[in-house]
């Protein structure tokens, strides 16, 4: 959940930062590069189960829905990023 804290945080590394609406449960912090502002983080595959949770969809259509209406949304340059975890499983 994002917290009060965590939100005045975020606005204060960058008051034009835009977060996510009903996703709060998959913010992770923000993040910023070299030259430019920070921007909220959340993990996109939290944010397909927050769908799933709140609005009842399928994992198929969470995750459609959150593909073309979440992340190819863009609000500016305060759009928040959407973290993709790679594969944490090892080969050798």
């Amino acid at each position: 959940m994002l917290s009060d804290e965590e939100r005045a945080r975020l606005s204060e590394a960058n008051p034009d930062a835009l977060v996510a609406d009903g996703l709060e449960a998959a913010y992770v912090g923000y993040a910023s590069q070299h030259g430019s502002l920070p921007l909220a983080v959340y993990d996109a595959d939290r944010c397909i189960e927050a769908l799933m949770q709140e609005s009842e969809m399928t994992c198929e259509e969470a995750t459609e829905w959150f593909y073309f209406n979440v992340v190819s949304a863009y609000c500016g340059q305060g759009t928040p990023l959407f973290l993709f975890p790679s594969d944490q499983t090892e080969t050798t």
